[in-house]
């Protein structure tokens, strides 16, 4: 097999895929190094038994808490990275995001760029990733250069009369942009059939925006791109003075090693796996690691402060593809608490097997029927405040390349009062006035194994002391190596992240292609 690429990108999710699609017409030999494989297509796919109880597509990966507690945090290695389980829920960060911004428990740091900066990509991503949406009905957006590409999601009669009643009682409900292949006024020939499998799930018929499906197939349809899959890369080697990367040392899946070179190294693993691939490559030059001089790789990292709880509808609740509504009210704010709250959107429909998942011991007794009657009436939540980074919260790496977690919750008393406040509005929405938190990750609380937002290990900015990129998200301290996914963020906000790295990963994208000529 050929080793010597123009290119080499190493992981193939929101990040990798998407700038693998962005560069694939430039005719440059790429390389797309992916741990995992093929996500298989198979009737599993949407089964919440195999998905949520038997966690069948979770990694095996164990990592470690603070206290040496071992733990499976819910991440996948597959063609396509998180997004092949995301939600798809493809939000810009608001514009204030970019600016230093005052929180109960102290300063989210501003970017290096401006949201003028990034929105002419945000627009692309938007386009690339087929994104529905309507512009307007959110207070908080930032402004936008385009409409979205295609209509909202309509809200099914349940929703639609939770928005109706948001509405009644004074606030701005708004249809949440989402990332699927949805014709609604052809059904027919749709892609997407509007299941309710979709929140947590791969999707069989490929109708979800993933990176596999919009950002790595259709790269390869271009001679010049070549995708290996099985293959984990395990170290960066350098040249003798420390300043580029020249060989990216990969395992294959029957434990030969194979080395390759590139002109430009890209790393897009994932904000843990991409902090210990630069902790494993120290040497000589490197002594803490690649590209920490500054010993900011690993630290930092943020998930965002979030909560996923179910209200009791008073009526039935047959909504099956529930996450088509947002409510930003209390982003910046509420009243009697002036520092930012966060974000409410729907998270996927629960279904009865997905709490015998979550709540193993509680559940254990329970007949069936109540289950399902509980999901029968069940209206799900996600609640996501803003995660502070830190540089106590931090990815460390053993010897033996374990990932150990230390991390400290921030702006508690922020998610709380967003708690309270979905609470308090029920009995306007029709709902019986109690929450019950869900334990969306497996068998484990979201804070310690809910790294679906994981970012901020290898933040940009433009002091090296500081930070570990530049504004084009190269290493301070080498000259061709590139880190691309939620690594770079040095802050989360309260939306989900995807959309951000793709909108990035293109705005890199036009760098390195200006770079190649």
């Amino acid at each position: 097999m050929k080793t010597d690429y123009d290119i080499i990108i190493i992981g193939s999710g929101a990040g990798g895929g998407t700038l693998a699609r962005h560069l694939a017409p430039s005719g440059k030999s790429i390389l797309i190094l992916e741990r995992g494989g093929w996500l298989p297509r198979e009737p599993e796919n949407w089964n919440a038994e195999e998905v949520f109880q038997k966690n069948r597509y979770v990694s095996p990966d164990i990592w470690h808490d603070p206290q040496g507690k071992p733990f499976q945090p819910g991440t996948y290695h597959y063609v396509g990275g998180a997004t092949k389980m995301y939600g798809a829920a493809l939000y810009r960060l608001r514009k204030e995001d970019f600016s230093p911004l005052a929180h109960c428990d102290g300063i989210s740091p501003g970017w290096p760029i401006s949201y003028e900066e990034l929105e002419p990509y945000y627009t692309q991503a938007e386009q690339l990733y087929q994104v529905h949406g309507a512009r307007g009905e959110d207070p908080t957006e930032p402004a936008a250069s385009a409409p979205y590409p295609f209509p909202p999601v309509s809200h099914e009669p349940r929703i639609q009369q939770l928005s109706d009643d948001l509405a009644k009682a004074g606030y701005h409900p708004f249809h949440s942009p989402c990332g699927i292949m949805l014709n609604e006024a052809n059904m027919p020939y749709s892609t997407c059939v509007r299941c309710k499998d979709c929140d947590g799930f791969p999707c069989v018929v490929h109708a979800k925006s993933d990176a596999e499906v919009l950002g790595v197939r259709p790269a390869l349809e271009y001679p010049n791109v070549t995708l290996l899959i099985h293959a984990q890369v395990v170290k960066l080697n350098t040249n003798s003075a420390g300043t580029s990367v020249t060989e990216v040392v990969t395992k294959l899946d029957q434990g030969e090693t194979q080395t390759f070179r590139g002109g430009i190294v890209v790393v897009a693993c994932g904000a843990a796996h991409s902090a210990k691939l630069l902790l494993m490559s120290a040497n000589d030059k490197h002594p803490n690691g690649l590209a920490n001089g500054s010993d900011q790789v690993g630290r930092n990292y943020m998930f965002h402060t979030s909560q996923a709880v179910l209200a009791i509808s008073k009526e039935p609740n047959h909504t099956q593809y529930q996450k088509t509504l947002g409510l930003n009210d209390f982003y910046f704010g509420m009243e009697g608490f002036n520092y930012p709250v966060g974000n409410i959107q729907m998270v996927g429909k629960s279904q009865a097997p997905m709490y015998r998942g979550e709540k193993p011991i509680e559940t254990m007794l329970a007949p069936s029927w109540i289950l399902e009657k509980l999901a029968d009436h069940a209206v799900d939540f996600w609640l996501m405040t803003e995660d502070l980074p830190s540089p106590t919260n931090r990815i460390t790496v053993d010897r033996n390349g374990t990932i150990s977690l230390n991390y400290q919750a921030s702006n508690q008393a922020a998610s709380n009062k967003l708690y309270d406040k979905l609470k308090s509005m029920l009995n306007q929405l029709d709902m019986h006035e109690h929450l019950i938190p869900r334990a969306l990750y497996m068998k484990n609380d979201v804070g310690v194994a809910g790294v679906a937002h994981q970012s901020g290990t290898c933040r940009f900015g433009t002091d090296p002391k500081t930070s570990v990129l530049d504004t084009n998200c190269k290493a301070h301290e080498l000259d061709n190596l590139y880190v691309i996914d939620t690594s770079f963020f040095p802050s989360i906000g309260a939306v989900n992240p995807a959309l951000t790295a793709m909108a990035n990963a293109l705005r890199v994208g036009d760098h390195l292609l200006e770079r190649l000529k």
